[in-house]
């Protein structure tokens, strides 16, 4: 257990909440703030170290999600209360609204059913668009761009300041988070779960499996038996350097599949530009590695799209996982066991949809807790483009990370407060050191000084991250 972690935590809870990932951390928040004792365990060093920590960080409307499905209910709500929140918790929102592009025939014969699906889902204010006036949007688009239709509500946020947030409300509300807390058994007897976990035995009345990539292997922990099996699916990403930015202003989306959302392209909230991702099928729940041919395949496939992507750097790669099951459907079910709900097969819309979900599954354990009256609300600290920065105040204590502008001070903040870093990964996701151009050659001496005797995963670890 993390020394952030409470020593004196309650000998029980209310809820036990499985994992520390996106949707995690937005399960904690709403039980914390309907009053509840929460405890979330994570069995990695870290919170976001699996599914979470990579996406393509786009806020979804839901306008192609299946229609009917609790995943759009959940999208919709989610989308609807980050609105509501962001301010609030000081969460980046860049509205920069979508474009999905036809490039071939047989894609523009596509475009008329996906738009009426869009309306069904109750994203009304789209607009079709011929080649010409999707060029007149975005001028840097290919000369081979036959039609489109423009979704003005899809917006770009930062996927890690959101999920910490979360966190970050419900344990400024009492929620505890212990880390390196594996769970490996449970029993139900006397009306509440006993779980045995790494960092000792927990508590509680209600337990809700969000453990991603590993949710049925909790399910069978816990209650003997998985109705689900989790088929890893992998995503790489290629990032180009700050200048391919300005190369596109919208979220520029390719006609989706029955199985993937397909190939995107777009800014990021910290001033990049990304291209991907793929969707390739694979056993292994723990490593998501990159590939030359599949990267150069995405950098190819981008220049098709923007062809001045060419005369851009590439600065990044990475990989992540998606807890896809047998099924394109969220699996949320809460009759395997008394006072166990599993939320499972939370895919690439995980994001979108985290504060709806949460909202989603508070109904259904229809506790009967008193909700806070007067929460505290911190504030995150911003690390996008789209809002000032620490490096333009006084007093920060100088730049360790010139390429990403990152503060000693905004180093320490992170280093320290109720869920302090605990990896170098941790810290990147917090900060954004190490995550520029360089890539960390000039600033990980610096940052590996700072850190010293402070992370559970020290940087001269060999899984740093």
């Amino acid at each position: 257990m993390q020394a952030s972690d409470p020593a004196d935590r309650p000998a029980g809870y209310d809820v036990a909440v499985i994992g520390a990932g996106v949707v995690g951390c937005a399960l904690a928040r709403a039980f914390t703030l309907a009053g509840a004792r929460v405890v979330v365990l994570e069995k990695a060093v870290e919170v976001l170290d699996g599914a979470s920590k990579a996406n393509s960080a786009i806020l979804h409307t839901g306008f192609d999600a299946p229609e009917g499905s609790l995943e759009l209910a959940c999208i919709r709500e989610g989308y609807a209360l980050y609105h509501e929140v962001h301010d609030q918790l000081g969460l980046p929102l860049v509205r920069a609204g979508a474009m999905v592009l036809a490039w071939t025939e047989e894609e523009v014969a596509g475009l008329p059913a996906l738009m009426a699906q869009a309306v069904a889902n109750g994203v009304t204010d789209i607009a079709p668009l011929t080649g010409a006036e999707a060029r007149r949007l975005e001028p840097a688009l290919s000369d081979r761009i036959q039609a489109g239709f423009r979704v003005p509500g899809e917006h770009l946020v930062d996927p890690w300041s959101a999920a910490h947030g979360y966190l970050m409300q419900a344990l400024a509300n009492g929620a505890v988070l212990m880390r390196q807390a594996e769970v490996l058994t449970g029993r139900h007897t006397g009306g509440a779960w006993h779980l045995a976990t790494t960092a000792g035995a927990v508590t509680a009345e209600l337990v809700i499996n969000a453990a991603g990539l590993w949710g049925d292997e909790v399910d069978r922990r816990v209650t003997g038996e998985s109705w689900f099996t989790i088929k890893p699916r992998k995503g790489q990403f290629v990032v180009y350097d700050k200048t391919a930015a300005a190369l596109a202003g919208h979220i520029l989306l390719p006609v989706p599949t029955t199985i993937t959302k397909g190939i995107v392209v777009c800014r990021t909230a910290f001033g990049n530009l990304l291209v991907g991702p793929t969707a390739e099928e694979q056993e292994d729940r723990e490593h998501a590695t990159v590939e030359r041919d599949t990267l150069q395949a995405l950098m190819k496939r981008g220049s098709e799209i923007l062809p001045a992507l060419a005369n851009h750097e590439v600065t990044a790669v990475y990989a992540g996982l998606r807890p896809a099951t047998e099924e394109k459907q969220y699996r949320i079910r809460t009759d395997l066991a008394p006072g166990y709900i599993c939320v499972g097969g939370i895919r690439s819309t995980g994001l979108s949809a985290a504060l709806g979900i949460a909202a989603h599954v508070v109904r259904l354990a229809a506790r009967d807790d008193i909700p806070l009256a007067d929460p505290v609300w911190p504030q995150m600290p911003n690390i996008s483009v789209n809002g000032p920065r620490d490096w333009q105040c006084a007093g920060h204590g100088g730049i360790v990370c010139h390429c990403e502008l990152v503060t000693r001070r905004e180093v320490e903040a992170a280093l320290s407060g109720p869920m302090p870093a605990a990896s170098l990964a941790g810290l990147k996701r917090r900060t954004r050191v190490t995550m520029g151009r360089c890539q960390g050659f000039y600033c990980s001496a610096e940052l590996a000084r700072l850190t010293e005797g402070r992370l559970a995963q020290p940087m001269l670890d060999p899984g740093h991250g």
